[in-house]
């Protein structure tokens, strides 16, 4: 199964992510983790690059996190499922879609464009949704978040917004959860909706 975990920084994608990731290992399941931007020596230097101090404009954003993407699923997503291992992504096209998409007013359309082919049509099974104020997704990731969390609360606002929406387009595929709960109540009510998870 793909599995994958979006939301603002400071929402507890990565923490959930992990969690997971070490449930699904504790089950004796073959487990392949990674995140977006980066999983791959590309991602990795188009992370430093996108997410670093330089001014992109929204296309070229967009461009480097389809870029990103495509190295990884050709060199760690599409493998892992083909040997019939469970992958665990740390973002993944929703963020495009919420952050160029609709925030930066790119079109959720046309970046689903500009990513399908890069992705090989690669849909993650179930996409998990942390929702949660966007002053305490900024206060929970301090000081040390990137250059797109740093634009601001409006924008940050829009993100949120954006990723709501896209729970209601996509609301087979997407599960928004409370991200203000405890963390390992947030976990049950994750492995409770993954079929075949105890």
């Amino acid at each position: 199964m793909f599995v994958t975990f979006e939301g603002l920084d400071g929402s507890g994608k990565s923490t959930q992510a992990d969690l997971l990731r070490h449930h699904l290992e504790a089950e004796g399941r073959d487990v392949v983790a990674t995140r977006e931007p980066g999983g791959t020596e590309l991602g990795e230097k188009v992370r430093d690059l996108v997410l670093g101090g330089t001014q992109i404009s929204p296309w070229a954003e967009a461009a480097l996190f389809a870029a990103a993407r495509a190295e990884l699923v050709s060199e760690v997503i599409g493998p892992a499922l083909e040997r019939g291992a469970d992958v665990v992504c740390d973002r993944y096209l929703d963020s495009s879609l919420a952050y160029q998409g609709i925030a930066r007013g790119l079109g959720v359309d046309r970046v689903i464009a500009l990513n399908i082919d890069a992705i090989r049509g690669i849909l993650p099974d179930m996409t998990f949704l942390l929702l949660i104020d966007p002053e305490e997704a900024a206060r929970r990731a301090g000081s040390a978040s990137d250059r797109i969390e740093r634009e601001g609360e409006e924008f940050l606002r829009a993100v949120d917004m954006a990723y709501r929406e896209l729970g209601l387009i996509f609301g087979t595929r997407i599960v928004t959860l409370d991200g203000s709960k405890p963390r390992e109540e947030i976990a049950k009510e994750v492995r409770d909706k993954l079929p075949g998870l105890s």
